[in-house]
């Protein structure tokens, strides 16, 4: 059994980081059969972090992001070309340019993409921009460098904040709208999101919250203008950034029978994916910003998250198990964890926050800009979150794996826990945000109902 698992055909879709690590274990662990590759942007995969800090400071052009290869997946690379759509029981992947390519085990990475303007035609304005992809960093960057009066940056998540930053470091004039109460709120809760509020206004961003961007205006010649906000106020701007977070790259299963909705691929602990019936299929994959996947450290639950980290960990997962038999495959138990670097501040996250009624500082302080902040759910540690202060984490870690009690006891690494009194969390439902957060717990339920696909009739 172990050896024809080495064989066969195996296609991934989804050039992307995940799916670049999943080809290269699945060679690692030693198959030997034929591995296909597709991607709809026409190049090798490529790094995601650096489009919203280096590339668009002008420190790194966009095209020398290209992710290193840890050896040559002997692949046959299929880019520049969509896939359209997933045949299960003739187990074919097709693709838009009509050819249709058969599998013996199918991973999906196909990840996400930005959540547009809802607005098509205030979308096509020149000067609107979204940042996901290569191109679009580079389109976004050369804009900056050519000296716009002011940017608009709607969506005040891990991503806008990002370009607001870069913004200001290249001295340019920045406005950012936020539906919430404060940037970073849906990802970090009510506490630190006070914090991000503080350094962005001192680092000189116009920061308007709790308002919506109600219209993106253009001149005759179709160039953005400005937006109106939902405050009656009106914000002039030659350069617009819509950052309203991640929408999954599902629709292209949509006939498939596959558990897909919004909010990802459902699979089990193992990486395979579900039917819609709840059924879990042995030759269908799924990794990266695409699944949706449990964890017994969070009840369970199924989680969501765009995370570097977890993309790279869940595809050697994956790739392990399309290739393993049954009780040589193994779990996909990796903490979330999470970066940013934003205003001068080093942002590390591990665990979900979002998953928390109670924090507690437990060393440094907000006024010193440089703290660990512990997050607790009924009592026990959930997540953790270091503002310049990353050495700290590994310790939180240790705490969330082993479900510490909550406060957390004294003897982190270099500081004896300050006396601070546990406080709400605070964290806000999603739907009142202009960005959600990048690591979501999505409960326990499909995403659709079953009577909106019978695949098998």
């Amino acid at each position: 059994m172990a050896g024809d698992l080495l064989d066969g055909r195996i296609v991934v879709v989804g050039a992307s980081l995940a799916g670049l690590r999943a080809a290269e274990t699945l060679r690692e662990k030693g198959f030997r059969g034929s591995l296909t590759v597709v991607g709809d942007e026409p190049y090798p995969p490529y790094d995601r972090p650096p489009l919203s800090k280096q590339v668009l400071l002008g420190k790194a052009p966009a095209d020398t992001t290209a992710l290193p290869m840890r050896r040559d997946p002997d692949a046959d690379w299929r880019l520049g070309v969509r896939a359209i759509g997933v045949d299960p029981l003739e187990k074919r992947v097709m693709l838009a340019d009509g050819e249709s390519l058969p599998y013996d085990r199918l991973l999906i990475t196909t990840g996400t993409r930005a959540r547009p303007w809802p607005n098509q035609e205030e979308a096509a304005l020149d000067g609107v921009f979204t940042l996901r992809t290569r191109d679009e960093a580079g389109g976004l960057a050369e804009r900056l460098a050519a000296g716009p009066k002011r940017v608009l940056v709607i969506g005040a998540g891990f991503t806008g904040s990002e370009i607001a930053s870069a913004c200001r470091e290249r001295g340019l004039d920045v406005t950012v709208a936020e539906r919430g109460p404060a940037p970073l709120v849906g990802a970090l809760g009510g506490t630190l999101s006070k914090l991000a509020a503080v350094m962005q206004r001192n680092h000189g961003v116009d920061l308007r919250c709790g308002v919506t961007v109600t219209a993106l205006r253009g001149d005759g010649s179709g160039r953005f203008t400005g937006a109106d906000l939902s405050d009656g106020s009106r914000v002039d701007a030659d350069v617009c950034v819509v950052a309203l977070g991640a929408v999954r790259n599902v629709e292209w299963l949509a006939e498939s029978g596959l558990a897909a909705g919004p909010r990802g691929i459902t699979c089990d602990a193992g990486c395979r994916a579900f039917d819609m019936y709840g059924i879990v299929t042995d030759d269908v994959f799924v990794a990266g910003d695409v699944s949706r996947f449990p964890h017994p450290l969070f009840g369970y639950q199924l989680l969501s998250l765009e995370h570097w980290g977890n993309a790279v960990a869940q595809a050697e997962v994956a790739a392990h198990n399309m290739v393993s038999p049954g009780p040589l495959r193994r779990p996909h138990l990796a903490l979330p964890t999470f970066w940013s670097t934003q205003f001068g501040l080093n942002i590390k996250s591990v665990g979900v926050p979002t998953f928390s009624d109670q924090v507690v500082i437990a060393q440094g302080s907000l006024e010193a800009r440089r703290l660990a902040m512990v997050y607790g759910y009924q009592g026990r540690v959930t997540a953790a979150v270091t503002v310049d202060m990353a050495k700290s984490l590994d310790y939180y870690k240790h705490l969330i794996e082993t479900a510490a009690p909550f406060p957390p006891p004294p003897g982190a690494a270099d500081r004896a826990i300050a006396a601070d009194i546990p406080i709400p969390s605070n964290v806000p439902d999603p739907k009142g945000l202009s960005h959600g957060p990048t690591v979501a717990l999505t409960g326990h339920l499909p995403d659709r109902r079953l009577t909106l696909v019978q695949p098998y009739g």
